[in-house]
């Protein structure tokens, strides 16, 4: 049973809000993964904010992110077939693509721009160059010389999936190993990879130094720290962000199997101080270092000793430049040559790039952007996917302090992989996901995006097994996309129908505004407390949990109340009995507009207007008030006529013939 909760103990929401979602790479279509993953999420908790502490104050920002070597890579490629436009073409047509398909499934943000397109991504440039520098001038920056593969053919350095080897840990029989690691997880060092070969011409590569700014994410170390106990502390951290984020906060450390412990006994003297820890529990013992650069110094000498090894999680120092033709301007700070922003760093700042836009574009001082990122009555939250927990969570948080600014650092909301028929699907894999606009082709937008945020992906990975694209999906099967959406199409949208059609019939179209009894006024403030709390802790799932056990509720009050007042042979005692359940359903269809608004706003729209209801019940100030306040102590009023078998929340055609 569900815990009593009171109005005097409500979560407290931010006076104003920065919503991100994850910035799709601008080579590429949207699929299923980026729309369920991430997009659909973002949107709705947007839209609930926006009801909750007004529209005025919430940005939802997000764009393509026009950098980086696999974008480069399809350009190569879509040029050898014939492609005449520039890379910026590209991305800017690929963009455009993205927003279409966003538009589709109802994902409205406020700016959905490019990183390297238009007003957006020149504002993009200009913040660059002031995060960086501020950067360097706190310190916070260092000049680190590596050895990187360098493909003379084509002319280019190669970043790590641009090289592909044999594996050099002696027993690894991987054929598919990358610049430092190999396809079953072992590390080494690019030096030692075994006939490295080019992706883009098959030449063999050479090394040669290259020198970048890093930012120094090791030494701020206790940030994160005390940014992860924070955020447990607020309760509303997902346990993936904590924990993912938590295993980089440890000391350098080296895993070697227990089978090379007489190699290692050998030459441990040789190696930099460090602290031995034998588990004999485990098949393999640790050594640990104070300092990174120890354990690189180690993973050298291990190396030349064939000493299998594994490098544990740490924080290490987090690239800012690259030496990509294509990509951001960085700032020269010292005397070294012009160079490029490396591609993750820039799409974490991006969001207030893009939130300086938005402001710009609708008539405001991009100043403003700090009253969002930087107030103590502001919040920020950034909807990504399970791999860049990393990139956002680890590297983000150090370099938003660094800045100096009083950037405050995210929420994060991390989602777990969406699998495709239970196997991790991806455009560059070997499992092809389908694209976004193919499931348009079979469900609703708003049938979709009731699914996605059902499936409970801030929790673990879930399968997507659409019916129409599984292959072992037999005929007679019930198709599992369906079944949040038909919460809509079957029992609201019966709901909402049956209550108008019986004014229209036994009442003269005229609807009771009265005040509903205190059952469905008990159920309704639990429900709508127990999803703003859900909201909060942003565990959608339970949020579609509330919203199925309120409308069935309602239901069975209207099948109830139907049935005695159809029975009832007294016709005035059948209108009494009839408008009691009517003035109880009318409250409840009111205040399940309210809580469904933000995942499925174009049906929710057409049951307002026919109801003649004020777009004020969307706003969480009235979310709690009564139909005669909301309706102004009128004691009844005339909808909108309801033509036959009118569907408020229709099913998609292609289900038609299936029911």
């Amino acid at each position: 049973m569900a815990k009593i909760l009171s109005k005097d103990d409500r979560p407290s929401f931010p006076k104003r809000a920065v919503v991100t979602g994850g910035m799709p790479y601008g080579n590429k279509k949207l699929h299923f993964g980026h729309i369920g993953g991430v997009f659909v999420f973002a949107d709705v908790f947007t839209r609930f904010l926006k009801d909750r502490i007004g529209s005025d104050n919430v940005i939802f920002v997000s764009g393509t992110d026009c950098y980086g070597s696999p974008i480069v890579e399809s350009y190569r490629k879509l040029g050898e077939s014939g492609y005449k436009g520039t890379i910026l073409d590209f991305v800017t047509e690929n963009n455009r693509s993205q927003k279409e398909t966003l538009a589709k499934y109802l994902v409205e943000p406020s700016l959905f721009e490019g990183s390297a397109i238009g007003r957006a991504g020149e504002i993009h440039q200009e913040y660059t160059y002031e995060f960086i520098r501020k950067m360097y001038e706190n310190g916070k920056l260092s000049r680190i010389t590596t050895k990187q593969f360098y493909d003379e053919t084509a002319g280019v350095f190669l970043n790590g999936r641009q090289v592909i080897g044999r594996c050099p840990i002696p027993g690894c029989g991987s054929e598919k190993a990358y610049a430092d690691e190999c396809d079953l997880g072992h590390s080494f060092l690019p030096k030692d990879l075994i006939n490295p070969k080019s992706t883009i011409t098959g030449e063999t590569p050479v090394f040669r130094d290259v020198t970048n700014w890093y930012y120094n994410l090791p030494e701020d170390m206790d940030i994160l720290k005390e940014y992860i106990e924070s955020r447990k502390r607020s309760g509303n951290v997902r346990q993936v962000v904590a924990k993912t984020v938590s295993e980089f906060l440890e000391a350098a450390s080296i895993y070697i199997m227990n089978d090379y412990s007489d190699d290692y006994d050998a030459i441990k003297d040789k190696l930099p101080s460090h602290e031995t820890i034998i588990d004999t529990k485990k098949s393999s013992f640790t050594i640990k270092f104070e300092q990174l650069r120890d354990r690189e110094q180690a993973e050298e000498i291990l190396s030349l000793q064939g000493i299998r090894f594994r490098a544990g999680k740490t924080l290490t120092p987090f690239r800012l430049t690259g030496n990509s033709d294509w990509g951001l301007k960085a700032p020269v700070l010292e005397d070294e040559e012009p160079s490029t922003v490396y591609v993750w760093p820039e799409s974490l700042w991006a969001p207030i790039s893009f939130s300086q836009a938005y402001l710009e574009s609708i008539g405001h001082d991009r100043g403003e952007w700090k009253e969002y990122w930087c107030s103590p009555d502001a919040e920020v939250y950034q909807f990504i996917g399970q791999d860049n927990i990393y990139f956002y969570c680890n590297a983000e948080p150090g370099m938003f302090e660094a800045v100096g600014d009083g950037l405050r650092i995210p929420q994060f909301i991390a989602n777990f992989h969406i699998l495709f028929l239970d196997k991790k699907a991806s455009s560059s894999g070997n499992i092809k996901p389908p694209m976004a606009d193919e499931l348009l082709d079979f469900y609703t937008p708003e049938q979709l995006r009731m699914h996605f945020i059902s499936l409970g992906l801030g929790q673990k990975s879930v399968s997507f097994m659409p019916k129409p694209f599984n292959p072992d999906a037999k005929p007679e099967d019930s198709d599992p996309v369906t079944k949040e959406g038909f919460l809509l199409n079957n029992v609201f949208n019966r709901l909402v129908r049956t209550c108008l059609y019986e004014i229209q019939k036994c009442r003269g179209g005229k609807m009771p505004v009265g005040h509903a009894s205190d059952a469905v006024v008990n159920e309704a403030e639990q429900a709508i407390l127990q999803y703003e709390r859900f909201m909060y802790r942003h565990e959608f799932h339970q949020v579609s949990y509330v919203l199925d056990s309120f409308v069935r509720f309602l239901s069975k009050v209207m099948s109830k109340g139907k049935n005695e007042s159809d029975k009832t042979g007294d016709a005035e005692n059948a209108d009494s009995v009839r408008k009691a359940w009517l003035i109880d359903i009318f409250y409840g269809i009111k205040v399940c507009l309210s809580l469904l608004h933000p995942i499925a706003p174009v049906g929710c729209e057409t049951v307002r207007e026919y109801l003649l209801l004020p777009e004020s019940i969307y706003n969480w100030d009235n979310i709690f008030e009564s139909l005669p306040v909301i309706f102004g102590d009128k004691t009844e009023i005339t909808p909108k006529f309801l033509e036959p078998r009118f569907d408020f929340f229709a099913k998609h055609p292609s289900q038609l013939n299936s029911d």
